[in-house]
């Protein structure tokens, strides 16, 4: 939003499977909405790429494979500014895809939190829920789905099952 606000050329990409809002679209959870272009692959990204632009924006970064690591190396030794939001951990507490690599190479990181909705503190996991409950460890990892299947838990509030499925 600042790199929009000072102008700069901006383009935004998030994978093709993450369609909870919009296909071309990204939504924040406050209402903010961007164009983004949905790709299958992280490679995809440096064949879209504008020349003028300045700043790459990649969001739910966690859904791309570790290619996407040599992709983000690429745009900024070209000089561009790469921002790439995602869940730094999975509904099980585990690291998530790529998302480790980028963190420990990145110049800066920003590490958000939510809001626990069940007692108010801040929230670092992401609690997934099937008919209401927790859901089970070995679960497939990607789920794409919006409230209905995510909360923002604290620690001592996320529960994983750790039952089988």
């Amino acid at each position: 939003r600042r790199a929009v606000i000072a102008r700069q050329k901006v383009q935004v990409f998030k994978p093709l499977i993450d369609d909870r809002y919009h296909e071309k679209r990204v939504t924040s959870h406050n209402g903010l909405d961007f164009d983004a272009r949905p790709v299958s692959f992280a490679s995809e990204i440096l064949t879209q790429v504008d020349p003028d632009t300045t700043v790459i924006a990649i969001d739910e970064v966690q859904f791309f494979d570790a290619d996407v690591i040599n992709i983000c190396e690429k745009l900024a030794d070209q000089g561009k500014r790469v921002i790439c939001a995602g869940l730094d951990t999975d509904f099980r507490g585990v690291p998530f895809g790529p998302i480790p690599d980028l963190m420990a190479r990145a110049e800066e990181v920003d590490k958000l939190h939510a809001i626990c909705v069940v007692c108010g503190e801040e929230a670092n996991r992401t609690q997934r829920l099937i008919n209401g409950q927790p859901a089970a460890y070995d679960d497939p990892i990607v789920l794409v789905g919006a409230a209905e299947v995510y909360e923002a838990r604290c620690r001592q509030c996320h529960a994983v099952n750790l039952s089988q499925s």
